[in-house]
């Protein structure tokens, strides 16, 4: 008898609320913006800084040390960033946050100046467009994870799902020590590239938390405790190699 294969996955997920800015801890404002020709330029960086600062945030430059947890969970931290669309007579800064997606998340109003001096400008229009986020009333909220323990069937997707006959599956583990792969964002997922450099898996986005499928690999790559855990089928015998992956 024939039957579809599926991976049954034992996961603890959080259902999650929508973020607001409120969820994220710190801000990370680049130490030289696009628009300027050299770093911290008319100090555009360490004014943004201390602006995000004053109002409520928790901000640093790019080339600071940044907190333990920010290397270990990237989506606490917006991405503070000035866009300049300045004409012949009117400096123009707004102010844009985006999330570890690079996506925008929150762009305030524009602010204007009409100064002639450089610094002078951009000081101005900087902070006319830091009145957006003074509105903001921004407070630190930790995101609440209400944990809901689940039993989730993920199947091995491909393009046609795959039959196998009922047989007994080796199971082949690869107990080397965990490769390390740096995840590099793609249409609907990441790549995970070796030091080599080449890339090892592309790896789909699903809806379970901490749960993708690998593309080209009929099978998934899924995280338990602090590791990452790839498994497929090679020749019809079913393979799981651990990995650190790096997001």
């Amino acid at each position: 008898m024939k039957k579809i294969l599926f991976i049954a996955l034992f996961i603890t997920i959080g259902s999650f609320a929508q973020k607001s800015i409120n969820n994220y801890k710190y801000i990370i404002v680049p130490s030289q913006f696009d628009f300027v020709k050299g770093k911290d330029k008319y100090q555009t960086s360490s004014l943004t800084k201390f602006l995000f600062n004053k109002y409520g945030f928790t901000a640093f430059l790019d080339d600071e040390q940044l907190p333990n947890e920010v290397a270990n969970n990237r989506c606490l931290v917006l991405k503070g960033v000035v866009k300049d669309a300045s004409s012949m007579f009117t400096t123009k800064s707004t102010i844009e946050l985006r999330d570890c997606y690079n996506k925008v998340v929150f762009t305030s109003k524009e602010g204007r100046s009409k100064e002639k001096e450089y610094k002078k400008a951009y000081h101005e229009a900087i902070r006319n467009a830091f009145k957006s986020i003074e509105a903001l009333k921004y407070k630190y909220v930790p995101l609440e994870e209400d944990q809901v323990t689940i039993t989730k069937e993920v199947p091995a997707v491909v393009t046609t799902v795959k039959v196998v006959e009922d047989k007994l599956v080796e199971v082949k583990k690869d107990k080397s020590i965990a490769e390390v792969l740096y995840a590099q964002l793609i249409e609907n997922g990441f790549q995970l590239v070796n030091t080599k450099p080449e890339v090892v898996f592309q790896v789909l986005k699903t809806n379970v938390k901490d749960v993708f499928v690998i593309k080209d690999k009929n099978g998934i790559l899924y995280k338990n405790e602090n590791s990452w855990f790839a498994e497929y089928y090679d020749n019809d015998i079913k393979v799981i190699k651990e990995y650190q992956v790096k997001f």
